[in-house]
């Protein structure tokens, strides 16, 4: 859906950590704020009350935004699939990986990533 607003938007968010339980956030904490870019101007999830209920019971909400920048139902910023294989996110991680970019907060994406390879069978 378009942003709540009508405009593109980029600027740095801060996402707020709703779950550990996933390769992508292992090495996050819980209820930890991470700052990533968004620059988009198609960003606004939405989901119906059943299913926001059936993410919220599966522990499936990856990130929500601490202040909602688009007018994400539920403030939601990323949300896993049901298998938790794949994250679905709007903000761009990537672009904030390294200090040279203005911050490496995107990067705890990737190294939750690496860290979860890494693991013994």
């Amino acid at each position: 859906m378009r942003n709540a607003g009508l405009k593109f938007a980029c600027k740095d968010v801060e996402l707020v950590t709703a779950t550990t339980n996933s390769a992508y956030t292992s090495e996050l904490q819980k209820g930890g704020r991470i700052t990533v870019p968004i620059a988009h101007h198609d960003g606004n999830y939405i989901a119906d009350p059943e299913l926001l209920a059936k993410l919220q019971g599966e522990d499936r909400v990856a990130f929500r935004y601490l202040d909602n920048p688009n007018g994400s139902v539920d403030n939601i910023a990323g949300v896993l699939s049901a298998n938790r294989r794949v994250l679905g996110m709007m903000p761009h991680p990537e672009r904030l990986n390294d200090p040279a970019l203005g911050g490496n907060d995107g990067a705890k994406i990737f190294e939750s990533l690496v860290a979860s390879l890494s693991v013994p069978a």
